[in-house]
C-alpha cells in the first residue's frame, strides 16, 4: 500500500533508539524526509548514516537537541521551523514504588515526557493548520495511560496526559485535514524495557526468560504472550501519519496485544 508520504517532512522524537527509531524506519521506508532527534550529536550523525543506506530515497536531518531544555526546543525551531508530521515519541521511565519518588522526580518525568510535547504542538500545530495539507501531530503514550502500570505510577501519569491533550488539541483541527492522535503501544522490547527488565527479574539469565516472566507475572491480560517488536508500533504509526488516516482525529488508537482487557 502506498501510504502517500513520500517528500513528506517528519520530526520523530526520541528517534535514536527503540520505538522512535522505528517509527523514523516505517516513515522512510514510504519516501518521508525524518529529522532524527537525540541528546547525542555522535549517536544522531550514526543513526542518519545507517538509515541513509538502508532508504537512499528519503533524506535525513540532524536535531540533536534535548527537548525537554527550552533553549533547545528554540534551536530546533530555528532549524525547522515547520514539519509535515510530528511525532512527540521522547519519554523516560523506569520502575518505582511511589513512595520512593520525590517531588522533584516527578516534575522531571512532567518536563521530559508531557511539557516537551506540549511545547512542540504549541509551535507546529499553527503552521499546520495554516497550511491545511494533511499535517499530523501523533503522541506516543501506552497502555499505562488508561492502565496504570503499578510499577511505574510517574510514567503512567504523563502518558495519561498526553490522551488528554490529544483530543483537546484535535477541537482546534475542526473543518482541516490536520489531524491530532495519541497511539498506545502496549509493552515493546526496545533497549529500556530490556534494561526494565533486567532489574525487575535480575536472577534470569536472558532476554527471553525475562520477558517470558515479565508477560506471566506483569502483564498476564496480554493475549498475544509476548512484547511487541517496535518495528509493528512503526508500521501502525506510518499509517496513522499518512493521508490515508484522516479519519482518525483525537483517537486513543490502542495496539497493545490485547493487553487492555476491557472494549473501550
Amino acid at each position: 500500500m502506498d501510504l502517500k508520504l513520500s517528500n513528506k517532512l517528519a520530526l520523530v522524537t526520541g528517534s535514536t533508539k527503540g520505538i522512535g527509531r522505528a517509527i523514523a524506519e516505517s516513515l522512510a521506508a514510504e519516501g518521508t524526509n525524518v529529522i532524527i532527534n537525540g541528546r547525542s550529536q555522535g549517536v544522531v550523525e550514526k543513526v542518519i548514516e545507517d538509515l541513509s543506506k538502508k532508504y537512499p530515497q528519503s533524506a535525513f536531518y540532524s536535531a540533536a537537541y534535548d527537548l525537554s531544555v527550552e533553549k533547545e526546543r528554540q534551536a530546533l525551531f530555528q532549524a525547522f521551523p515547520e514539519v509535515d508530521i510530528l511525532v512527540n515519541n521522547m519519554a523516560i521511565f523506569n520502575d518505582a514504588k511511589f513512595e520512593e519518588i520525590g517531588l522533584d522526580e516527578w516534575r522531571r518525568y512532567f518536563e521530559v515526557n508531557s511539557i516537551s510535547g506540549i511545547a512542540l504542538a504549541k509551535f507546529y500545530l499553527p503552521k499546520m493548520l495554516a497550511k491545511n495539507l494533511d499535517g499530523r501531530i501523533i503522541f506516543i503514550a501506552s497502555e499505562a495511560a488508561i492502565m496504570p502500570s503499578p510499577e511505574m505510577p510517574h510514567y503512567s501519569m504523563t502518558k495519561t496526559m498526553n490522551l488528554s491533550l490529544a483530543k483537546s488539541l484535535s477541537r482546534e483541527t475542526v473543518g482541516t485535514t490536520v489531524t491530532v492522535n495519541t497511539v498506545m503501544p502496549g509493552s515493546t522490547l526496545t533497549e529500556g524495557v530490556e534494561s526494565l527488565l533486567a532489574s525487575l527479574y535480575p536472577e534470569l539469565d536472558s532476554v527471553e526468560e525475562r520477558s517470558r516472566a515479565f508477560m506471566l507475572n506483569n502483564r498476564p491480560t496480554s493475549t498475544i504472550q509476548r512484547l511487541i517488536r517496535p518495528e509493528e508500533i512503526g508500521n501502525f504509526v506510518a499509517y496513522v501519519a499518512s493521508p490515508l488516516a484522516g479519519a482518525f482525529s483525537g483517537e486513543a488508537l490502542r495496539m497493545d496485544g490485547g493487553l487492555v482487557p476491557t472494549i473501550f
